[in-house]
């Protein structure tokens, strides 16, 4: 009996490991036919790391190849939540919140999550790097990113913009050239073992694609002497605003550009939209008596006038319909180059009339007035000008001096470059160059003539007259020591919210170029709103004189031989 009961229980124990066994065999065979990719899948997710390589952003380089943007490498924080525990989690919190100057709430959230990685912070600088480091917290790592950096912090903003945490462009020359200065990204897929500890092993790799380098027509000494200059004469004269543009009247390239108010771009966060917005291509504006170049070229081209011919000026006030017209200072019988010498508004309309309005509108489109220019910039407005058939019976009289239109200072700076260059209407540029690491070039930037606006002979006689105004004129305060300059002043009343012109806000600015005989550069100068002082030829033309001057002297341009033969020819006309 007893025996019989073992053997009955030997055959149970086999008969339960053989069906056990059974089982195994067929849960293997389930397993090897059934959810072999599935499981095969987590074990490569569980011992494979793809890691994306961030490729180099592009240097940006002034044109003498300063580097003006450039890639650092630095450190970015990430936790592994699910490695750790409660009380280590509450140890890490106390301990990177001030470092990282993190809030407890946010560290809470990213470590409460149940993953293998989160980022607690990216592009971290030195300083808390080396911090972080010395606490040697468990679940705490670091992987190396690169981080924008613009050297020269405030110079140039408005032209280089700034690219964000992930490397893209968002404004400026980074935004407009982000294609080609972001690159494309490459990835790692690197081997762990079953603590996931990374082993240093790569089993597939693709290289990032660098991107490419970008070469600025900008000169940094250039833009340095005007962003000193506006500088000055933005705090001195209390200003709202200010811009200044230097071109190459030949060829248009744009050698400095800067507004204020400005910001750094190490801590764009930090700057507000009054700040970051580049003025000087988005902000329209009545120009004033700088607009009447277009008039003088005008008329001039047209045969209707000639240098000596007279006009009476009203002694300072003259009525056109219900509209009175005021001078600054009254006047009596003025030449037509004495009426742009002194910037007659009155002498300027009764010019203006025997042009027409028509022809008028034909030479404010042909001088880049009301169209962008093309500048490779973003957010650029072509400003406002309106068809003569929308004219009132009083806006010939009121445009040529620079009312009922809207400009940008770039286009004003475009329009003297006509007259600087022999009457062609020239695209500005930025970019001298985009090249590859190894100095071939990708794409070129190059001059482009967008039309010609007024003939050679007819540039060459508004010179000599604009050479007058700052010798003899109302631009007195823009004359260059030692080199020969021309240009024009503008000072124009604001418009109030109601409509109606402001007695208390005005825009002063200037627009000229040097040498006169041979013009190197071209400027304008806006400021909004100075004061006590509001005049053009008083706050802007100084600014003009002295960025001339600095520029010329960096340039190595020889002092002027002809600067008194413009004077004497002026003397000799009159």
């Amino acid at each position: 009996m007893y025996i019989s009961n073992y053997r009955r229980r030997i055959k149970a124990v086999f008969l339960f490991f053989f069906l056990f066994f059974l089982f195994c065999i067929a849960r293997l065979l389930f397993i090897q036919f059934f959810r072999s990719s599935y499981l095969s899948a987590i074990a490569k997710r569980q011992h494979n790391l793809f890691v994306e390589l961030e490729p180099r952003r592009g240097t940006i380089f002034d044109t003498n190849l300063k580097p003006q943007a450039i890639n650092l490498a630095v450190d970015s924080v990430f936790a592994t939540p699910n490695e750790l525990r409660d009380n280590e989690k509450e140890a890490i919190i106390r301990q990177v919140a001030p470092v990282l100057n993190l809030d407890h709430p946010f560290l809470r959230d990213r470590l409460s999550r149940n993953k293998a990685f989160v980022w607690l912070a990216r592009k971290i600088n030195a300083e808390q790097s080396e911090a972080l480091k010395r606490l040697n917290l468990k679940g705490i790592g670091f992987l190396k990113e690169t981080r924008r950096s613009y050297h020269n912090g405030y110079l140039a903003g408005h032209v280089l913009g700034f690219a964000g945490l992930d490397n893209s462009g968002l404004d400026g020359i980074e935004l407009m050239y982000d294609k080609f200065l972001k690159g494309e990204a490459g990835w790692a897929q690197l081997l762990r073992d079953a603590r996931q500890k990374k082993l240093d092993l790569q089993d597939r790799m693709v290289a990032p694609k660098d991107g490419y380098d970008v070469v600025l027509t900008i000169d940094e000494v250039i833009q340095y002497i005007a962003e000193r200059e506006l500088d000055k004469a933005y705090r001195k004269n209390n200003a709202l605003a200010a811009s200044i543009v230097v071109l190459d009247p030949h060829t248009g390239a744009v050698l400095a550009l800067a507004n204020r108010p400005n910001f750094d771009l190490n801590e764009y966060t930090k700057a507000n939209l009054e700040q970051r917005r580049n003025r000087a291509i988005t902000d329209i504006f009545e120009p004033g008596s700088v607009f009447k170049i277009v008039t003088a070229s005008g008329a001039l081209q047209e045969g209707k006038v000639d240098e000596q011919d007279k006009f009476f000026c009203e002694n300072g006030a003259y009525k056109f319909y219900s509209h009175v017209l005021h001078d600054h200072q009254a006047h009596g019988t003025l030449t037509f180059r004495e009426v742009i010498e002194q910037s007659s508004n009155i002498g300027t309309s009764k010019v203006a009339q025997l042009l027409g309005a028509n022809s008028l509108y034909h030479y404010i489109r042909s001088f880049g007035f009301g169209s962008k220019s093309g500048i490779d910039l973003p957010g650029e407005v072509g400003g406002i000008t309106r068809e003569p058939r929308f004219w009132s019976k009083i806006s010939i009289v009121c445009v040529p001096m620079g009312q009922e239109v809207g400009v940008t200072a770039l286009q004003l700076a475009s329009a003297i470059s006509v007259i600087a260059n022999g009457g062609q209407l020239m695209r500005p540029y930025l970019v001298k160059e985009v090249r590859d690491k190894e100095g071939v070039t990708i794409r070129k930037g190059s001059p482009q003539m967008i039309r010609k606006v007024i003939s050679l002979d007819t540039a060459e006689r508004v010179k000599k007259i604009l050479v007058g105004v700052i010798e003899k004129g109302t631009g007195k305060l823009a004359k260059v020591p030692g080199f020969s300059a021309a240009g024009k002043t503008g000072t124009a009343q604001k418009l109030e919210p109601n409509g109606t012109y402001s007695h208390s806000k005005y825009i002063a600015s200037f627009i000229g170029f040097a040498p006169a005989e041979d013009p190197k550069i071209a400027i304008a100068v806006i400021l909004d709103q100075p004061h006590p002082y509001y005049f053009g030829g008083v706050v802007s033309a100084p600014v003009f004189k002295n960025v001339a001057a600095d520029t010329l002297k960096y340039l190595r341009i020889k002092q002027s031989q002809r600067e008194q033969v413009y004077v004497n020819e002026d003397q000799i006309s009159d």
